[in-house]
C-alpha cells in the first residue's frame, strides 16, 4: 500500500511532535520520519521508542526529499527554524506546524517557506517530552487548520486528509480568531491555574491548604503541572488577546462578587455556567472499557474484512472492537480491539501467518 506522504520530517521531537510521528507510523501514512532537533537526548529517544526511522542533529540537504514537514518546535521558535528551513525548503515539501499561537506565526511562514498551511493540534498532556508521546493523544482530538487567501485550496486539502486520517477533526479558522479563542479557552485557563497554586503557595497556612486540597482543585490546577517554560513562552507569544480575555474576566469576577449579597442572581449564573460546561463536547474514554489494540494493514480488494475476521474466529480470537482507520485507493487500515493482551498477540500472530502487517 502507498502511504499517503513516503518521507515526513518532524523538527522539534517532543509530545505533540512525537504522537503525530506515532500517529502516521501507526496508522501506515508514512514509509519513513525523519527528526530533526537540538537535543541528542530527544533524538536518541526518537530512536529508541521508534518514533523516527532517521533522526538528525542539523539541518542540512535532506529536507528537500521530504513530502512533508512538521514543525513541532515551541511556540517562540517557530519562526526562526522556518527561516532556517527556507535554506533548504523544496517546493515539493508541504509544510505545517503545531504551534498554540497562529498570528505572527502563520505570517512568518507563509512568506518563508514554499508551500505552508498554519495547524494546531488541541490536545496535550501535563507530561511533555517524547517519552510521552502516543497516537491516541490525537484520537477525536480538535486540529485547527488556519489558512489565509495565499493558501493553495489543494495543500488545504491535503491537510484536511491528513488530519482526518490522523484520527482527529479538522477545523478551519482565521490565524487571528484562532488566537483569540485559544487564549480563552486554554491560554487563560493556565494563568488560572499558576494563580490558584500561587494562592495556596502564598497563604499563611499554606501546609494546611495543601492537605484540604481535594479532586476539583487538582482537576482545576492540572495544566499548571506542565512545563513551566513551554508554556510561559505559549502565554506571552499571545499576550495581546490574552490581555483581552484577562480584562473580560475582571469583570466577570467583580460581578460575581456583587452576586454574593444577591443569592437568587448567583443561582442564575451557577445554572448558565452549568448549562455551558454539561454542553462541552467531550470524548469520555475513560468510560470505555480497556482494549488492547492491534492495527492491521488491509489491501484494497473484496473480502479482506471477512478473510481478516475468518482467520481470527478458527483461531478462537474474539474481535470486541473494530475501527477503519484510513481508506484509499491503494487500501487502508482497521483498529481491532481484543479484551485482553494475550488475544491481541495470538492475533497477531495469526494474521501475520496468513500475510498481513500488524503493528
Amino acid at each position: 500500500m502507498k502511504p499517503l506522504y513516503p518521507r515526513v520530517g518532524i523538527f522539534g521531537v517532543g509530545l505533540l511532535g512525537g504522537s503525530v510521528a506515532l500517529g502516521l507510523k501507526e496508522r501506515f501514512l508514512v514509509e519513513e520520519v525523519h527528526a530533526y532537533d537540538q537535543d541528542p537526548k530527544a533524538l536518541e529517544a526518537a530512536l529508541a521508542l521508534g518514533v523516527a526511522d532517521r533522526v538528525h542533529p542539523a539541518l542540512g540537504p535532506w529536507v528537500a526529499d521530504l513530502d512533508l514537514a512538521v514543525l513541532a518546535a515551541p511556540v517562540g521558535a517557530l519562526e526562526g527554524l522556518g527561516r532556517e528551513l527556507a535554506g533548504y525548503a523544496s517546493p515539493k515539501t508541504l509544510f505545517t506546524d503545531v504551534g498554540s499561537v497562529k498570528g505572527r506565526v502563520v505570517q512568518t511562514l507563509e512568506a518563508t517557506l514554499p508551500r505552508y498551511v498554519g495547524g494546531h493540534p488541541m490536545a496535550g498532556s501535563e507530561r511533555a517530552g517524547v517519552e510521552n508521546a502516543h497516537a491516541g493523544l490525537l484520537q477525536n482530538a480538535v486540529w485547527v487548520l488556519t489558512p489565509t487567501e495565499r493558501t493553495p485550496k489543494a495543500d488545504l486539502e491535503a491537510l484536511k486528509g491528513l488530519v482526518e486520517a490522523l484520527g482527529a477533526y479538522p477545523v478551519l479558522l482565521p490565524p487571528d480568531l484562532h488566537d483569540r479563542l485559544v487564549a480563552r479557552v486554554s491560554h487563560l485557563p493556565y494563568l488560572l491555574a499558576v494563580a490558584l497554586n500561587l494562592l495556596v503557595a502564598k497563604d499563611k497556612d499554606r501546609e494546611l491548604l495543601m492537605f484540604l486540597a481535594a479532586g476539583g482543585f487538582r482537576d482545576l490546577t492540572r495544566v499548571a503541572s506542565g512545563s513551566p517554560r513551554m508554556s510561559r513562552d505559549m502565554v506571552v507569544e499571545n499576550k495581546e488577546a490574552l490581555k483581552e480575555a484577562i480584562e473580560d474576566l475582571k469583570g466577570l469576577l467583580l460581578h460575581l462578587e456583587t452576586l454574593l449579597e444577591d443569592p437568587e442572581g448567583l443561582l442564575k449564573a451557577a445554572e448558565e455556567a452549568k448549562r455551558t460546561r454539561d454542553s462541552l463536547p467531550i470524548v469520555r474514554r475513560s468510560l470505555l472499557p480497556e482494549m488492547h489494540d492491534l492495527v492491521v494493514q488491509v489491501p484494497d480488494r473484496p473480502g479482506e474484512l471477512a478473510r481478516i475476521a475468518t482467520a481470527l474466529g478458527e483461531a478462537g480470537v474474539n474481535i470486541k472492537d473494530i475501527e477503519v482507520l484510513a481508506i484509499r485507493d491503494e487500501g487502508g487500515a482497521i483498529r481491532l480491539g481484543f479484551a485482553s493482551r494475550k488475544e491481541k498477540e495470538t492475533a497477531q500472530e495469526v494474521l501475520k501467518g496468513v500475510g498481513y502487517r500488524t503493528r
